[in-house]
Formats: C-alpha cells, structure tokens, sequence
C-alpha cells in the first residue's frame, strides 16, 4: 500500500497521465465526426442516433465497472480499459453506415465509461490521503489532453484520413499504457492515514464522513447518503450534458452555421479544452477559497451565459469566445460532484455519479439532434445553458451536505 510521499507522487503523475490520455483518444474522435458524418451519409438525427452509441455504452458499463473495482482494485481495472479505449477508438472510420457506426461506438463508449470510473475511483482514494481538494487537477489533465488531441486533429484534418489518424491515436493509447500502466499496477489504491482495507463485500454499502469528508471512517450506506449522491449525480449530468453537446456538435456548429473550415471548426473544442484547462488548473486554489458550493453555482451561472453566447453568437469569434467562457465556468462542476460522490460512497458513489453524468451525455447528443431538425443547431444548442443555470442551482441544495 502507498504509504510515503513518493509512492503518492508515482501514483499522482501515473493518474494525471491516464486522465490526459482519455482526453486526447476522445478529442481526436470528436473532431472526426464532420468527417464520419460526411462518410456514412447521416442526417443530423440519425448521426445523433449514432453517437448515443458512446454514452449508451458508457451507461451500461459503468455500474459494472464500480464493482469491479471493489472487487479487483481500481487501479488494474483502470489499465485494462486504457486498452480497450486505445483498440476501439481505431473503429468508427472503418464504418459506412449509420447503423454499424452506432455499433462501434457502444464499444468505444463501453471502455471510455469503464476508464472514467476506474481512475476516478483511484483519484477519490488519492485525494482523501493528501486531504487536499486536488481533483481538479485530474480533470485538467483530462482537458489538456483534450485540447491537444483536438488540436492535433484540426491540423491533419485537411491531410490525413480519419482511419488513419484514429489508428495512430489508438497506437499511442497502448504505447502510453504500456509505459504508465506498470506503476499502477505495483500500488495498491492510496488511503488515508488509519483507514484499513476494506475487505466487506461489494455489495455492502459504505458510508459518508458527517464532518470532515477526507477522515478515516467504517462508510455504510444510509437513505441520506444515496440522496445525496443523486443530487451530486444530477449536477454531473447537466455539466456533462453540456460537455457532450460541444464535444459532438460544437465543430458542427461552426462549420454548418458560421462558415468555419473544418480545420478551425475543430479549434472550437481546442478553446472549451483550454478554457477547462486553465480553470481546472486553478480548481484546487477556487476550491480552497470559495468552497464547493459556490464554485459549483458560479461556474453554473457563468457557463449559462458563455453558451448563449456560443450557439446564439453571428460571428465566428464571439462564438469561440462563448465556448471559452463556457468551459471555464464547467471546468470545475464535474470534478466537485464526483469527488464528493466518491467521498460518501466510494467506487459504487463514483459510479452512481457517473453513471447519470453520462446519463446527460446519453441525452445530449440524440435531443440536440432532433431539435437541431425541428428548430435549428443553435437553438438547440442553447438547451446547454438552461442545464447549466439547473446545476447551479441543485448546487445550492448541496450547501448542508459540503460544509461551506
């Protein structure tokens, strides 16, 4: 077991890198969708059909995945589905229908689902043993990635087949876990100091610390505690809902409706990416000074205002602004609500949060979609900011429950 400062710092750099390699094999798939959508002939339902395909799969596999990692440990099953994301990301350009691309993408959001529990679980037990509110900075790490591959992407978009670029993405993926994956698979998952193993059964509830959420306690599940990771789970959905939206319909947005090249409509997501960066960089120090509550309302109300900017904007650079502002405001919501998620409950809290983040996602893309054909892509696109103001305010509902 992890127990001094430099097994901690492995296992923090191990984390932060797997978090930066889900966001680079995601990004470099959502900046191809133009692409795939132009290749199998998709409307703007049916290929929001198709990519409910990724959040579908990710939902189906996520509370599996929580038991699994009570069972098996986070940090083994954290390395197996890096490889399966790095082998089903290589998928979806080797498709020429709406339907088979919908099949593949189960797949690819199976293991993208899977990861996102396993190492979120791993970085809940890191933060609770450095009893600092670091999450952020893993979810930054996720965004960087993000930002990267997105760029990387809009510059070999006009020059480079999607089934090429996917293939050289998922070779990366293996190569990177090959290289990280050993550390942790060498430490058992880091814990607070006087926290034993927990050798109960998976199916056994834990249970939330009522003061301090990082000390050391026997957790059991109570109707309280499921309340409120419901609550922390419906903030998830509406961050992730918005997240979602940009991340397969942002490029579409600029391309379709502003003009844009496919090499600057894929700077679109680079500008969310780094706008989550830069706030999820500076989380920890919000998170320190602010508290949970109002870094959870204040992003929701600024995200509200960035995303009527971006979908309802006419020109170009005010909506690249819009989604930049819109990101910053996000950047923290997530990681707050799965971080407290996992504090009440361990890897089954983690897995309920996300499970209805990507709930959010599951709806995102096929709703944007259908109204995007009945009223428009931006109209539809505003939907975003009504879900951000609603997370802000489920945020207030949780002041009690987070101490500040």
């Amino acid at each position: 077991m992890p127990g001094d400062g430099k097994d901690l710092t492995r296992l923090r750099i191990a984390l932060t890198t797997f978090f930066a390699l889900d966001g680079f094999i995601f990004a470099g798939w959502v900046v191809r969708i133009p692409a795939i959508k132009q290749q199998t002939g998709a409307s703007p339902s049916t290929l929001g059909l198709a990519l409910l395909g990724v959040s579908a799969g990710a939902v189906i596999t996520m509370m599996l995945t929580g038991r699994l990692c009570r069972r098996y440990g986070s940090h083994p099953v954290t390395v197996v589905c890096a490889v399966l994301l790095s082998l089903t990301v290589t998928l979806p350009p080797l498709t020429h229908s709406v339907a088979a691309l919908g099949a593949v993408l189960l797949l690819f959001g199976a293991a993208y689902g899977s990861i996102n529990v396993a190492f979120n679980s791993a970085a809940v037990d890191l933060v609770a043993a450095l009893r600092r509110p670091i999450m952020p900075t893993f979810h930054a790490a996720f965004s960087l990635g993000g930002m990267v591959g997105a760029g990387l992407g809009g510059l070999v978009a006009g020059s480079l087949s999607p089934t090429r670029h996917l293939l050289g993405l998922g070779i990366v993926g293996l190569l990177v876990t090959a290289l990280t994956g050993p550390t942790l698979l060498r430490h058992e998952p880091a814990r607070p100091p006087g926290r034993g193993v927990d050798t109960r059964p998976e199916d056994e509830d834990p249970s939330p610390a009522k003061a301090d959420p990082h000390r050391p306690t026997t957790r059991t599940h109570t109707s309280r505690t499921r309340r409120l990771v419901v609550v922390f789970g419906l903030i998830a959905l509406c961050t992730a809902y918005g997240e979602g939206a940009l991340a397969d319909w942002g490029a579409l947005h600029l391309e379709q409706d502003l003009g844009a090249s496919a090499g600057v409509a894929a700077a679109g997501y680079s500008c969310f990416a780094l706008a989550m960066t830069v706030g999820r960089l500076t989380g920890t120090t919000l998170l320190e000074r602010l508290g949970r509550t109002r870094t959870v309302v204040t992003g929701g109300a600024v995200a509200a205002a960035g995303m009527l900017l971006g979908s309802l904007a006419p020109t170009l650079w005010a909506a690249l602004v819009g989604y930049s502002v819109a990101g910053l405001g996000l950047a923290n919501l997530f990681p707050v609500a799965v971080e407290r998620a996992g504090a009440l409950a361990g890897p089954s809290g983690v897995a309920i949060a996300s499970t209805l983040g990507y709930g959010g996602m599951l709806l995102g893309p096929p709703a944007i979609g259908f109204m995007a054909d009945w009223l428009s892509l931006p109209a539809a696109l505003t939907s975003v900011a009504v879900l951000a103001a609603a997370a802000a305010l489920i945020g207030l509902t949780t002041r009690r429950a987070t101490a500040d």
